[in-house]
């Protein structure tokens, strides 16, 4: 049976003086946590805006629940973006609202808004206050904030731009914890970038690497821990390409100072085929780096 889509973005183009989105396209799986990685300036946050419809296309196009939002009618288009939560990376509400005002805001945007929900996100994030503006809260605050009304909003898909970035440890640990317990209930699906690559190691399901515009892979998160990283001198990097057990063209290859680093599809095949050279598990981290500045070989 195939798997239901929240989210299905759909060869998207975007132009921005030098910078361009290239026939961007990724699903969010229904039940699934997608992480969204890249550099600075990649393009993550445009794909975002995109799905917010806070921007026009050049091409392309999004669905959200099966539907086409440029096809829906005004109250159609209403009850479509109820659905979707987003959480910036900012707090960007306006800076005299006090957090008990901006609940008041979402009771209005969202028909679905459970004040009581709300109430108990707060305690669970120790948010308690309600009385201080905007401009007044710290960053882990204001991310309590956003977080606490997007979940009370009802939404069904989360879309949260670097959630985590400027936050300690132990309130970075709190947000995610939230984010899982919240993934409990069937129906529910989150987009997620960060630059927070260990946090997306335990919580997303699928990985989406974007590099100038560009989708650089698009895979699982057991697909990334079956990957491998060799560590080789360079007359074992010479045997390996020249043994022809991976075909021209398949293997990423970075030059460090005194090795070269090789991005294998298969950790344990490659350890079996070649016992004699080191090969890692590959982390996120690693797989970005090979990925963007490696050389195809």
């Amino acid at each position: 049976m195939e798997q239901a889509v929240d989210l299905s973005i759909k060869g998207i183009r975007k132009s921005y003086g030098d910078f361009s989105l290239k026939d961007v396209s990724f699903d969010v799986p229904a039940g699934a946590i997608v992480g969204l990685i890249g550099q600075n300036g990649a393009g993550k946050t445009t794909i975002m805006k995109a799905v917010l419809g806070s921007i026009a296309l050049d091409g392309g196009s999004i669905e959200l629940f099966g539907k086409d939002p440029a096809k829906l009618d005004e109250q159609e288009l209403t009850a479509l973006k109820a659905r979707v939560g987003y959480v910036s990376a900012v707090t960007a509400y306006p800076t005299m609202m006090t957090v008990r005002q901006i609940e008041r805001f979402y009771e209005l945007a969202y028909p679905a808004f459970d004040r009581a929900l709300f109430d108990e996100m707060c305690a669970k994030l120790s948010l308690d206050a309600f009385d201080k503006p905007v401009k007044d809260l710290s960053r882990g605050m204001g991310m309590k904030a956003q977080l606490a009304c997007v979940i009370a909003s009802g939404a069904e898909l989360l879309v949260l731009d670097e959630p985590t970035a400027g936050l300690d440890p132990i309130v970075r640990e709190e947000v995610l914890d939230v984010l899982r317990a919240w993934m409990n209930a069937e129906g529910r699906s989150i987009l997620i970038s960060s630059h927070i690559t260990s946090d997306l190691e335990h919580l997303a399901d699928y990985i989406v690497l974007i590099d100038n515009g560009a989708i650089l892979l698009d895979c699982t998160a057991d697909e990334i821990s079956e990957q491998g990283i060799a560590s080789l001198r360079a007359g074992e990097l010479e045997r390996l390409l020249a043994d022809g057990a991976y075909a021209p063209g398949t293997l990423r290859v970075l030059k460090r100072e005194l090795s070269y680093a090789v991005l294998v599809p298969s950790r344990r095949a490659f350890a079996q085929a070649y016992p004699e050279f080191a090969v890692d598990p590959a982390g996120i981290d690693d797989i970005m780096a090979l990925l963007v500045k490696g050389e195809v070989r």
